[in-house]
């Protein structure tokens, strides 16, 4: 998909069938160019962090990480998937390095989220070309079809995840190597199964995670009102669901440098938040 109205159709045709969907080209090389140097930005300014956990709670005044998941070709994706009134409840780069890059267990995102209802969209921006190689995603299609299941503990592998999804509903000869180059985003449902291999190759292996929800999904996590990540990114907010934050300002101190900095801040002058 590069955002005809077929493309559109056929991913939202994949994703219903499959439990996901592979939009190519979604993003330039010069953004993506961008995003690649702020994970590097990111680790340089947290290096306690491994390369996959630069979470979500980094991004409350990172005005690039907003500008990056507000940019209105992700959300014309997005849009696809759960309407025109958008915000974002998270977002995490998971950057694998060369050789020793973890493994992520077999998982439903779902699982781990305070959402009601579960209403939300996975949108994988592949950063570095993801192959099977470097440990790119895996899925099991039609998996999406399942109930949430309960996790296990796994805290003993020391993988990305400490839970992981019982074996019994995991069958790893029906898994699809997603290949992505640069700038390509793959769409999946939070019920679909789902981990990767470790990265042995000498490439590193990032992709940023991006979570979009209709605005009239609920966080229920008791600290919502804190939460870092909930912006409000297209159309219109439902009265009552979710506070929203206003969108970060451009400083030096707190954002890394991207193109068209110079301006964000009107931009950001020209938002509102609506709770």
């Amino acid at each position: 998909m590069t955002g005809s109205l077929q493309d559109a159709e056929t991913a939202r045709a994949d994703f219903e069938r499959e439990g996901f969907a592979i939009c190519r080209q979604v993003l330039d090389a010069d953004l993506i160019r961008e995003a690649s140097d702020h994970a590097d930005w990111l680790m340089a300014r947290n290096p306690e962090l491994a390369g996959e956990q630069l979470h979500h709670w980094l991004m409350a005044n990172d005005a690039f990480w907003v500008r990056l998941v507000s940019d209105t070709r992700l959300l014309d994706v997005a849009q696809g998937f759960i309407g025109p009134n958008i915000a974002l409840f998270a977002s995490h780069y998971i950057s694998k390095p060369p050789f020793t890059g973890k493994e992520v267990l077999w998982h439903q995102d779902g699982g781990y989220w305070p959402l009601e209802p579960m209403e939300v969209v996975t949108l994988w921006l592949a950063v570095d070309r993801a192959d099977a190689e470097n440990g790119c995603m895996r899925v099991i299609p039609g998996t999406h079809k399942l109930k949430l299941i309960d996790m296990e503990d796994a805290s003993e592998k020391g993988a990305v995840l400490d839970r992981e999804t019982p074996a019994e509903y995991v069958d790893e000869s029906k898994a699809v190597d997603i290949v992505l180059d640069p700038g390509d985003v793959e769409v999946h449902h939070p019920n679909i199964i789902h981990g990767s291999h470790a990265n042995a190759s000498p490439r590193r292996r990032c992709g940023l995670t991006i979570r979009y929800i209709p605005t009239s999904t609920r966080l229920t996590d008791p600290n919502a009102d804190s939460w870092p990540s909930l912006f409000h990114l297209r159309g219109t907010a439902v009265p009552g669901i979710n506070a929203y934050r206003p969108w970060p300002k451009y400083d030096p101190e707190q954002s890394f440098p991207f193109r068209g900095s110079e301006s964000w801040n009107e931009r950001v002058a020209g938002t509102s938040t609506r709770a």
